[in-house]
Formats: C-alpha cells, structure tokens, sequence
C-alpha cells in the first residue's frame, strides 16, 4: 500500500512520507496475541470428545473474526492512511476500500498548529491541525509521528514556497521602473 508516485507533477518532490504513528497498532497486535491465548488455552484445558471440538471450533472461529475486525482491519487502515507532505502541497490520503484524498497547496496554507496530550508527548506523537484557504477549512493529522519535527519542517516548506514564488524588492522595483518608463512588462523569473 505504498503511495503512487504517479500523483506528483513533473517538479514535485516527496520531502515527508509518514503513517499515522505505530501505537496505532498495538491494539490489533494485543488482540492478536490474546485472540491466540484463548485458542491455546482452549485446546490444552477442554477435554477430547465431540462437545469439546465443537467449543474449540467455536472458540476459535470467535478468535479469528476477532482479529480480523479488531486485528487485521484497523491495521489496514493504519497502512493506507498516508500523510505527504511534498515541495509543493501536502497530500492526506485514507481508505482501504475506497479511498479520500486531500490536497493542500503550500500557498493555501494560513496556519499550523499541534498538540500533544501527557502520552503522545512520551511515545513521541501528536496532532497536527492545518488550516487552510477554502470551503474545508482545517485538516487534522493525528497521530503524526515527531510532530513537532514535522510541523517545524511544514514551516520551512511554506517559506520557501513562497521565496519562490513572489517577487524581492529589487525585482518590484525594476517592475515598477519599467511601468513608468512604459516599456512592456517581462516575466521576472529567471
């Protein structure tokens, strides 16, 4: 469930790839692991003969569908969920099935902020709320991994998009020159 390359434009370049953080599947691992125990324990304490096979059958079917809904679903959804945050954008992608995708240009981008509660601060993750430009308004990262790290490297992103895309002094000043001169006004990117 790796994130399609094919969505990025020809000058694009992926800057953060992340996940939502791995304490997202500790609970499917934890019933993993006790969906196991009570078909172990199942087998080793009924004894042999026909009620008892039809319990451990039981038991054990009740443990697989337990790991599948608890287990195995929500780490499915832990692998598709993908936060991009790329030169030029940052992408939110969900969906096992079906599939919600967000793109935030840089240039939209009017605020960041993140939080972390007493236990995300100890297992190094947090939220990461972006407001942007537009009828959605604010986007919620959650469980993003070194969120502070990664709204520190959102900032840099939306600097430097910017330096590259708006005009310095002396670029304005030469524009303004030239209007009053009334020569034709010229793309001022190199």
């Amino acid at each position: 469930m790796a994130f399609p390359e094919d969505v990025l434009t020809e000058d694009e370049h992926v800057v953060l790839h992340l996940h939502p953080h791995w304490k997202a599947v500790v609970r499917p691992v934890l019933v993993l692991v006790l969906a196991v125990a009570a078909v172990v324990a199942a087998w080793i304490l009924l004894p042999d003969g026909g009620a008892s096979t039809i319990a451990l059958y039981v038991v054990a079917g009740l443990a697989l569908l337990l790991v599948l809904w608890f287990g195995l679903w929500p780490f499915l959804v832990w692998r598709s969920t993908h936060y991009l945050f790329t030169n030029e954008r940052v992408l939110l992608q969900q969906g096992v099935l079906s599939r919600d995708r967000r793109d935030i240009p840089l240039t939209r981008i009017n605020d960041h902020a993140m939080s972390q509660r007493f236990v995300e601060r100890l297992v190094g993750c947090g939220t990461l709320t972006i407001e942007s430009a537009g009828e959605r308004g604010q986007s919620m990262l959650t469980d993003v991994p070194g969120v502070d790290r990664v709204q520190t490297k959102l900032y840099e992103l939306v600097e430097a998009h910017h330096d590259r895309h708006s005009l310095g002094d002396g670029e304005m000043r030469e524009i303004l020159a030239d209007m009053r001169e009334g020569k034709p006004l010229r793309d001022p990117t190199p």
